[in-house]
């Protein structure tokens, strides 16, 4: 039974990471809180190894159709800021995990912070409209965004998560679904590097092999599926489902937070 719902959570949240943008991480983390069938530092591992794989996935086959295309230059360093990133929100979670030695209480300090990101940015994406965006091309001020990203999305364990969108919307007067595209490629980089920290510091959480296997498995699938029907799906329905995935991913980690604080 946990198999099929780790599955199909890893499944659904690629499959709309890959449309959004959003990496999938910032639903499968929440999701798998509110089960309290793992530990948080478990949940974390296994969101970044399927977001990771959903993203390889989704930025070659959404590259390779052409239908959208992204400013590389901009993308790449945005992505060499944020697997910076990705290795220091790590070794913060690590460091916060050990400080506090309550993963009930870090997985609240968590889930606050992811409801205070996905309030503003669901507010940002509403009003968006009327908001005046900027193009920026500073290479510096593109490294340390990224690094920004990095940091955020690896301590969270949320792979980029809606943030990503806002910020090159708002920084890079990206459409939708060039943000989208440019959101997955960073997450590929960020979670490369935090990953790879993971490893080399031999601080991987115990998981089961099943678990893992069945969750990359739904991450691959998932980014696949995904980026055929971003291709054919208009900019309106992707904001639609947009919004509605914010306000779902913000009363999941109502719940996580009032959850996690009665048994800190």
């Amino acid at each position: 039974m946990i198999v099929i719902l780790l599955f199909l959570v890893a499944l659904l949240a690629s499959l709309a990471g890959s449309i959004c943008g959003i990496g999938g991480g910032v639903i499968i983390k929440p999701a798998l809180d509110a089960t309290g069938i793992m530990s948080v530092s478990s949940i974390n591992f296994l969101s970044g190894c399927t977001v990771f794989a959903m993203s390889i996935v989704s930025v070659y086959k959404n590259m390779r159709n052409g239908k959208t295309r992204i400013n590389v230059k901009t993308a790449t360093l945005l992505a060499i800021g944020a697997a910076a990133g990705g290795i220091i929100g790590k070794v913060l979670f690590q460091v916060l995990k050990e400080a506090v030695g309550n993963e009930q209480l870090v997985g609240m300090i968590q889930a606050i912070v992811l409801i205070v990101i996905t309030g503003a940015t669901l507010i940002y994406t509403i009003w968006k409209q009327k908001i005046q965006t900027r193009n920026c091309t500073n290479p510096m001020v593109c490294l340390i965004i990224g690094i920004l990203l990095g940091i955020m999305s690896s301590f969270l364990g949320i792979g980029g998560g809606p943030v990503n969108l806002v910020v090159l919307s708002y920084f890079f007067s990206m459409t939708t679904k060039e943000a989208a595209l440019s959101s997955l490629y960073i997450i590929m980089f960020s979670q490369a590097a935090s990953l790879g920290q993971t490893f080399i510091t031999h601080t991987v959480p115990e998981i089961k092999v099943t678990y893992f296997a069945v969750m990359l498995a739904g991450g691959i699938l998932g980014g696949n599926v995904g980026s055929i029907v971003n291709k054919r799906i208009k900019e309106e329905r992707v904001n639609q489902l947009f919004i509605f995935l914010m306000v779902v991913i913000i009363l999941i980690n109502v719940f996580n937070a009032i959850k996690f604080g009665a048994h800190c």
